[in-house]
């Protein structure tokens, strides 16, 4: 910043010193005073005069109390003439100086040298200043140490086992070539880690390098292109050799696909200064000169948009895919969040862990932050089992909106459109149990109702999908069933639901009419969204044929919601008192009011 406001003063003086060397060589006819012809005329009369210099139209003269003066005369003006003589003032009648050739020259040059002092200024400020105004073509990877203060081993990673007995046969030959080279193998070049974001990926790069102890040259794959043609390729020639003088050494390029994207595959050509970066990527890292002792390291969650010319042995040789966490690699991330943390007695990170199905590292970070914020607001000293059960409910619906103000006749029908929900879910035999039911406002949602997976799953099953579809629409059963009429509470259930039917029928094969056939062909098309890019090869007759398997699915699925309902309708009575009443409902509350017994015997029925 300091250097900075210096740059901005520098140029700011130069601007003024421009200006006043300007306005000194300028003509002095500014420095005297200027009068109109009127005013002229009547100094004349009145005798005031005593001097003029006639410049083609303009005079020029000094009054009787010596004040100087300018104006403007029609050219040729006898009255003027009649007057200088009549009053005897001593008139000079001077040609127009010619205008100084350095006048000129500072005059014409000035906006010149301004639009260029204003360009490496610019220049300067966009490279970071210093000594480095005009060089585009370096490099902007940061270097990590191996004495980096952060430093980040395999200890700080969790959740993914497999991952790092993967990567730590780098780590061994980083720290011991020889041992790889006596054998003749060739360690693989380059390393693409490919996963949701979130997953870790740049953390676990940062893991290898502070494993292997060497150095870590890390950026960010936009960071090579720029609006100057050639500057990418340069920079990555710059980021190699770099590498190259501390080998052994790791080069991270993190969400590569913003420079490795397909060539060719936009109409009308691709971008030719992302292709020129990209040819050169590929000729550092297989080409004719040998980059030995240095690891390229890349992370995407678009790996499907990435050039093959990337993906083939001896550039990417591995590629590994760093999925989501399952229960066990949940538990073991929390317990690394959780260090530097005072937690209660209560606090069960297995069962939070349950509570979590689909959280990446990120989200779970995110929640032991968001626990511990929630402990600091209630000036508690210890995060509780109660702050990671909203930290929590905060990451996948929000916050709570308790100030939202909503009329006593939908507060009602949001609490049976939950407690339908929260009902059919434990009767069906193949949903996920229901562990929070809240008809607070969080988020864009007016209620919610919060499923508990038993366990992660990896397959789904049709009679699965089916109870999924009949919970989702058991809240708009609940509502025609209780108050004869619908409302617009169900438009995201009824979205869900569809979609999964859907999908149940064109891709999983699951349609007892249409039998085992995928329908709508999908293709790689990295320049189309996602939703432009499957193909729909299918004839109008079947198109019309899908369209009423979900239609009959759908209706199947929401009978049996509201035949459960009618069923148990005290049941679903008390529960929406419950929730008029308390408005957040969890586990042994929900058992006690729902009748465990009952709903055991309904379930096995």
């Amino acid at each position: 910043m300091h250097r900075m406001l210096r740059s901005i003063t520098f140029y700011l003086l130069i601007l003024l010193l421009s200006v006043s060397i300007v306005n000194y060589f300028s003509s002095d006819v500014a420095r005297k005073q200027e009068i109109d012809y009127t005013t002229f005329l009547r100094f004349l009369e009145e005798d005031r005069v005593r001097e003029v210099v006639i410049t083609e139209n303009r005079v020029s003269g000094k009054l009787d109390d010596g004040t100087e003066f300018t104006t403007v005369i029609f050219s040729g003006d006898q009255r003027v003439a009649s007057l200088l003589e009549e009053k005897g003032v001593q008139v000079k009648i001077q040609p127009p100086a010619a205008t100084p050739w350095w006048n000129s020259l500072l005059l014409t040059l000035l906006p010149v040298v301004l639009v260029v002092a204003a360009f490496f200024f610019i220049m300067q400020q966009s490279q970071g200043g210093g000594n480095r105004v005009m060089q585009f073509g370096r490099s902007r990877a940061k270097l990590y140490g191996p004495d980096d203060k952060r430093r980040v081993t395999f200890a700080d990673v969790a959740g993914c086992a497999e991952v790092k007995e993967e990567l730590q046969e780098f780590v061994d030959y980083l720290k011991h070539p020889k041992r790889y080279l006596e054998l003749g193998a060739r360690i693989p070049k380059g390393v693409l880690l490919m996963g949701a974001p979130g997953t870790g990926k740049t953390l676990v790069a940062r893991a290898v390098a502070g494993e292997a102890g060497v150095p870590f040259f890390t950026i960010s794959g936009s960071d090579f292109v720029e609006m100057f043609v050639g500057v990418g390729a340069s920079r990555v020639r710059d980021l190699f050799d770099q590498a190259k003088k501390s080998s052994p050494a790791i080069v991270f390029i993190d969400e590569i696909d913003a420079v490795g994207r397909q060539r060719g595959a936009g109409y009308g050509g691709g971008h030719d200064e992302r292709e020129q970066t990209l040819n050169q990527l590929l000729v550092e890292m297989d080409g004719f000169s040998v980059n030995e002792g240095i690891i390229v390291m890349a992370a995407t969650n678009r790996p499907d948009v990435l050039d093959p010319a990337l993906l083939r042995p001896g550039r990417f040789d591995r590629q590994i895919v760093i999925d989501r966490p399952d229960l066990k690699g949940r538990e073991e991330i929390l317990a690394v969040h959780a260090r530097g943390k005072p937690l209660e007695r209560d606090v069960d990170m297995s069962l939070l862990a349950r509570r979590t199905p689909g959280f990446t590292g990120a989200d779970l970070e995110n929640v032991m932050n968001e626990a511990a914020l929630l402990a600091a607001r209630r000036r508690s000293k210890k995060v509780g089992m109660q702050d990671l059960g909203e930290a929590v409910d905060r990451v996948l619906a929000g916050p709570e909106r308790r100030s939202r103000v909503i009329s006593d006749k939908e507060k009602r029908i949001v609490a049976y459109h939950e407690a339908g929900h929260a009902l059919v879910a434990r009767l069906m035999p193949n949903a996920d149990q229901v562990r929070k039911v809240s008809i607070i406002p969080r988020g864009m949602a007016l209620g919610y109702t919060m499923p508990l997976p038993m366990e992660d799953r990896y397959l789904v099953t049709k009679p699965e999908i089916l109870d999924r579809v009949a919970v989702a629409l058991a809240g708009r059963a609940a509502e025609e069933l209780v108050f004869n009429e619908i409302s617009s509470g169900a438009h995201d259930d009824l979205e869900k639901a569809t979609r999964l039917v859907r999908k149940m029928i064109t891709e999983l094969g699951m349609s007892e009419q249409l039998g085992p056939l995928t329908y709508g062909q999908k293709y790689d098309s990295p320049f189309l969204g996602r939703d432009m890019a499957r193909d729909r090869d299918y004839s109008e007759e079947v198109a019309s044929a899908i369209d009423r398997e979900v239609r009959s699915i759908i209706h199947q699925c929401y009978g049996r919601a509201t035949e459960i309902l009618r069923k148990h309708r005290d049941r679903l009575d008390q529960l929406a008192e419950a929730l008029l009443e308390k408005e957040t409902i969890e586990d042994d509350e929900l058992e006690e009011v729902l009748g465990k017994a009952e709903l055991k015997l309904a379930k096995s029925q």
